[in-house]
């Protein structure tokens, strides 16, 4: 006990040094060094300062929810731009976008016009019927693809070159657009199988006069170590975190895990009896590790070297917010997909996921092999085509590479200000989707909940990482408050950290 208040008290000293005027003076710019201009709390969490008409509520509200989620003492109220704001009117800067969902940050007042027109026309109709919105989202998605580049074309391709050619399929959200490129892959595959391998001969082994794809090996999956494709059970089971598995042990037989970047692991887990694999291009929850092209490169060729379906799960990466519409977009041709799953934030937070698909695969999924009440639904798809097509103007394009490359360059400088906190390996990510890796695996989480207690909110990733997903909005000055806080916060953890050494000596 004594030894904790002597650190508090020398934490407490080094704190006052630090605000005093002549230390800020020198550290307004991070080459004078860190900021410390927010080593006070400005909204604090302990249970003596949260109003008691917060806790009042909170208690009525949470009386009839499931409790799945570790939640704060705050309410969220209303939201403007990268701003939200709760109850008591306590202002935090959203650099969690929802989980990388509100792409064009809150209360768009576009978005939300555009929203009450197609509220008042029809919301919803079913799939046993055509809408003009769920087509027009579906070419969008294609075209772009073309003009951009994924899914096997090279940025720049001219919207005739239909030799490619890509089909759609929609949904509510990322785990079932996963779930669905789960059943595509396996039944393409199957097919593909039977059609290669034609005829059984009468009395062979398999004893029947023809093999069609019911006989075919090709059910299992790969997937990777620290990916995450969704809670229920099909994608759960390709979501290779042990906290999140173990409780609902057994899972869906047939998935495979391997090492992200190791090739000759991953050639000795695709077979001949594989027939889809699973990977984010740049892994979101699982702690912001990204594929080499050289990885990509030899996945997709033993792919097609096994007649394997290729998904990459662009669900948080993709849309922009690696600075390209997919995070595989500017990759040479020869390391793309046959399957695109997307979600997050194509809609700007209603909710939708889709799956793009190669046309050349499409003629395997045919009337029944899959389905859904409300994916495609008109109000979800003008929202998503409302979104996307603002999200992909030129100008935006150019101002999310702008901004994020604003952003890499004042976390850049992080690791060697604070060797004893942070990995040396550098920024994880690309764009907007950003890792801050950290020594101690307790940290992330002091780090997140240090700066929410100075009106900055942030997301930890996988085991080691905060995750920095702000909305795509975002400009320099509210990326210099962001980073700003989170230098004064790691300034605060690394006098502790000293400080806790030195008493340790003593």
């Amino acid at each position: 006990m004594r030894g904790a208040v002597q650190v508090s008290k020398r934490l407490n000293l080094l704190r006052s040094r630090a605000t005093s005027s002549s230390y800020l003076s020198r550290s307004q710019s991070t080459a004078a060094g860190p900021s410390t201009r927010y080593l006070d709390v400005t909204h604090p969490e302990d249970a003596d300062s949260v109003p008691q008409e917060t806790k009042d509520r909170l208690a009525s509200l949470t009386k009839h929810v499931v409790d799945t989620y570790a939640r704060p003492p705050l309410i969220i109220a209303r939201g403007e731009g990268p701003w939200v704001y709760t109850t008591t009117n306590q202002k935090y800067l959203d650099f969690s976008a929802g989980i990388a969902v509100n792409s064009l940050g809150h209360g768009d007042k576009l978005f939300s016009q555009t929203m009450k027109e197609q509220a008042d026309t029809i919301i919803h109709s079913s799939n046993i019927y055509h809408n003009e919105w769920a087509g027009q989202l579906a070419s969008l998605l294609v075209e772009l693809t073309k003009r951009d580049g994924g899914l096997g074309w090279a940025p720049g391709s001219s919207k005739t070159a239909d030799e490619i050619g890509a089909k759609v399929f929609f949904s509510n959200s990322g785990t079932e657009a996963n779930e669905a490129a789960f059943k595509f892959a396996r039944k393409i595959a199957k097919e593909s199988w039977a059609r290669q391998v034609g005829p059984g001969e009468v009395g062979s082994k398999e004893g029947a006069a023809t093999r069609d794809w019911q006989d075919s090996p090709k059910i299992n999956f790969v997937c990777f170590e620290n990916g995450f494709h969704g809670r229920s059970m099909g994608a759960l089971s390709a979501t290779t975190n042990p906290k999140y598995q173990r409780p609902f042990e057994p899972l869906i037989p047939g998935f495979s895990v391997g090492q992200l970047n190791d090739i000759e692991g991953m050639r000795q887990l695709i077979t001949e009896d594989t027939c889809g694999v699973i990977i984010e291009p740049i892994q979101g929850e699982g702690g912001l590790g990204t594929c080499t092209v050289e990885f990509l490169r030899a996945l997709r060729k033993r792919c097609d070297e096994v007649g394997a379906v290729l998904i990459y799960d662009e669900i948080q990466c993709g849309l922009y917010r690696s600075g390209a519409l997919w995070a595989h977009s500017t990759l040479p041709t020869d390391c793309h997909p046959d399957i695109i799953t997307m979600a997050k934030p194509l809609a700007n937070g209603i909710p939708i996921g889709a799956v793009i698909v190669k046309e050349s695969l499409t003629p395997a999924i045919t009337v029944g092999s899959h389905g859904t009440t409300f994916g495609g639904s008109p109000f979800a798809t003008r929202m998503g085509h409302h979104t996307l097509s603002r999200l992909s103007q030129p100008e935006f394009v150019s101002h999310v590479k702008e901004v994020s490359s604003h952003l890499q360059n004042r976390l850049s400088t992080l690791p060697s200000t604070f060797p004893d906190l942070l990995q040396p390996e550098g920024i994880r990510g690309r764009g907007l989707i950003l890792g801050l890796p950290f020594r101690n695996p307790d940290h992330p989480g002091r780090l997140v909940k240090m700066a929410r207690e100075r009106g900055v909110l942030l997301l930890t990733a996988g085991k080691d990482a905060v995750r920095l997903i702000p909305s795509l909005i975002v400009t320099k000055e509210q990326v210099n408050l962001a980073v700003d806080v989170m230098e004064s916060c790691l300034w605060i953890l690394s006098k502790e950290e000293a400080a806790v050494k030195e008493e340790e000596k003593q």
